[in-house]
């Protein structure tokens, strides 16, 4: 019976495949975009960061209405008296008060409406660094997910040498059985055929590598199944922008600029608000109260109409001499304005060179693209001779290899010009602001 048992879980175990890439879940770049966007830790810290500011805006908002508070204060005392007759006795007395008061500030320098134009820019700054965040990580994306497909093509093209070279190693086989071949010829091929294989192993553990690096980026759980769609066309031969419009369009739409943009502005009104400081403010206020005590001849409704009170009335602060505080906090929040030009200053310069950069990358991997693949077809020609010429023993072994490793070269230079293209053109259109795509 327990021989029975492993025979039955054997057959099992051989009719249930193993999990490959093609039972896998396939995921679009936008599938990976949009994930990210929703899940991504960075992001979702970004929109609490956004919505504390939006919290902090309401307060700021809030604090132009009247303050209203209500109070009740019963109590009980215990004291000791004397009597007619002068013996100490004692004596509990109740009582209790109740009031309510309400104040609103008048005038204050205008602090409080600076304080709430300064929140206002705070809310719209986290939600371009949310954005800018999404832009970096867009990236990030992208290239991980172009770097998949160079790898999976790369495995393509390897396998199709490993299989030549096999064929080559048979035939090879065939003539040395019948003694047409030396060795050494038979050898060299065998030699070659591992070096390939050497090769494919290790584009398929670089494709591993690459699947790892954007489910890291994705934030994926470990044990999740993933794989990527491969587009249907990759390459394209779009009209490159001029490189002083695209700049422009950088400098004009990122939201970088745009948060450092407003960012002086929200330090600006921090100055504002500090010179507020020097300024009268002015208050008003009303309140009204009673109470009640039960050591009284009067009853607890008497009480509390003999005792109803109201006050209304306005307080002016005049600041006389604030031991340099008012004139730290101005020059503090002038330091700051100058802070915040310093930074959008390096940001817009920063963000000017990315543009040229990927300008550049641009203009450099069009060019690599254009001669790798005339070097390809070339050499993938001269390889094909080469081939033909070793099956009716025209050449011998050495010059076939040196053809092959020259077409393997210019074939691996092929694949990286390929989507280096690809990845720079849309790098530098996404400056610009045009969607990422495949």
């Amino acid at each position: 019976m327990f021989n029975k048992l492993i025979i039955f879980w054997f057959l099992v175990c051989k009719c249930v495949p193993a999990q490959s890439q093609d039972s896998l879940p396939r995921w679009s770049l936008q599938n990976c975009l949009d994930y990210a966007k929703t899940h991504n830790i960075t992001l979702n810290s970004l929109r609490l960061n956004r919505s504390i500011s939006e919290q902090d805006l309401l307060l700021s908002r809030s604090a132009v209405l009247p303050g209203v508070s209500a109070s009740l204060s019963p109590s009980v005392t215990h004291s000791k008296v004397l009597d007619t007759n002068g013996d100490l006795r004692s004596r509990v007395t109740t009582s209790a008060s109740t009031s309510a008061s309400a104040s609103v500030t008048l005038y204050n320098g205008g602090y409080l409406r600076n304080d709430i134009r300064q929140k206002e820019l705070l809310v719209q700054v986290a939600g371009l660094d949310l954005a800018a965040s999404e832009n970096d990580i867009t990236l990030s994306i992208t290239q991980a997910y172009l770097n998949i497909l160079l790898a999976r093509e790369n495995i393509v093209y390897v396998a199709d040498v490993v299989a030549t070279s096999e064929a080559q190693v048979k035939q090879e086989q065939q003539f040395y059985d019948a003694g047409a071949v030396a060795l050494k010829d038979l050898i060299q091929l065998q030699a070659q055929l591992a070096n390939d294989k050497y090769t494919l192993v290790a584009a398929q553990n670089t494709h591993r590598q690459n699947l790892l690096t954007l489910k890291q980026i994705l934030q994926l759980p470990p044990d999740t199944g993933f794989a990527v769609l491969e587009p249907d066309t990759l390459m394209s031969n779009p009209v490159l922008t001029a490189l002083s419009e695209a700049r422009q369009a950088a400098l004009n739409n990122r939201p970088e600029v745009k948060s450092s943009e407003l960012s002086v502005e929200s330090a600006k009104l921090g100055v504002l608000k500090a010179r507020a400081g020097y300024l009268p403010a002015l208050s008003a206020g009303a309140g009204i109260g009673t109470n009640y005590t039960d050591n009284s001849a009067y009853s607890f409704m008497k009480q509390m109409d003999n005792n109803f009170y109201q006050q209304i009335g306005v307080t002016l602060s005049v600041p006389i001499f604030s031991k340099r505080a008012n004139k730290v906090n101005e020059a503090v929040a002038k330091l700051g304005v100058g802070q915040a030009e310093l930074t959008l200053q390096n940001t817009r310069t920063t963000l000017s060179y990315q543009v040229e950069q990927a300008y550049i990358n641009v203009l450099n991997a069009q060019s690599q693209y254009d001669a790798a693949v005339e070097q390809l077809r070339y050499t993938q020609e001269s390889y094909r001779i080469a081939n033909e010429q070793l099956k009716i023993g025209a050449t011998n072994t050495t010059e076939v290899l040196v053809q092959k490793n020259l077409y393997i070269q210019a074939l691996q230079s092929y694949i990286q010009a390929k989507y280096s293209s690809a990845l720079y053109i849309r790098i530098y259109d996404f400056y610009r602001g045009v969607p990422v795509t495949l």
